[in-house]
């Protein structure tokens, strides 16, 4: 359900990095408040800035100034140990390339979360029930290999909900899927965004895939220069 309260708050956020030649900044200064249980789209060309913001909000990279904070928690300058525990208790991760473990079957590959995470009771009724909620319960089996593509994806969401995280962050989930597959896997999103009462912010450069959001937010050269609530959300 849509709460009022942000779940993730940017105030200041810059990313810059210095090659041998020339120092780049990819982020300018990012303001930026997602509500709890929000569906956001982050749109923008390549080099706008886009995958960056979303490996900052992730913990997988720092900015080089500003606060991150996640459901509360300032993330800007933690160790790798906290952020660790960070992800493990409160994102979900969606990558465009799947990142299935191949010698894994599905069923064991959404486990991984809760085996990681030492919370096993229950866990494989947990599994089931979201390889189910995907599709996938004649699949639970099988390995990525024996899977297409759309139904790795799928296997990829189920993953990222094991542990019931109140964040679900999405790179290009449907970059490598066709018309049909990616329309599933978006249906997906949007079925677990509203059963799981997880905020989705996913990450794209597709027009007709940010329309299905309540909130396009548009980078351009490392800036918001856009921001629409949709729908009356």
């Amino acid at each position: 359900m849509l709460s009022d309260t942000p779940i993730i708050q940017l105030r200041g956020v810059t990313k810059s990095i210095q090659t041998s030649t020339h120092h780049v900044e990819i982020l300018r200064g990012i303001d930026l408040e997602i509500r709890r249980g929000e569906f956001a789209a982050i749109m923008g060309a390549s080099g706008s800035g886009k995958s960056t913001l979303l490996g900052l909000l992730a913990g997988l990279d720092s900015p080089t100034s500003g606060s991150i904070l996640i459901d509360g928690e300032e993330i800007a300058g933690l160790g790798e140990d906290k952020l660790a525990g960070i992800r493990s208790r409160k994102i979900g991760f969606v990558f465009q390339s799947y990142q299935l473990i191949p010698t894994l079957t599905a069923e064991e590959n959404v486990l991984l979360p809760a085996e990681l995470a030492g919370e096993l009771n229950g866990a494989e009724a947990r599994a089931r029930s979201l390889l189910d909620t995907v599709g996938l319960s004649e699949r639970h089996d099988h390995y990525p290999v024996q899977l297409s593509g759309g139904e790795q994806q799928r296997v990829a969401l189920a993953r990222a909900f094991m542990l019931h995280p109140p964040i679900l962050l999405a790179d290009e989930p449907t970059g490598n899927l066709d018309s049909t597959n990616g329309r599933q896997v978006l249906d997906l999103l949007e079925h677990l965004n509203q059963q799981e009462g997880a905020t989705l912010v996913l990450v794209t450069h597709d027009r007709e895939l940010a329309a299905h959001a309540r909130r396009i937010v548009v980078l351009k050269d490392g800036a918001v220069v856009s921001d629409e609530r949709r729908n009356g959300a």
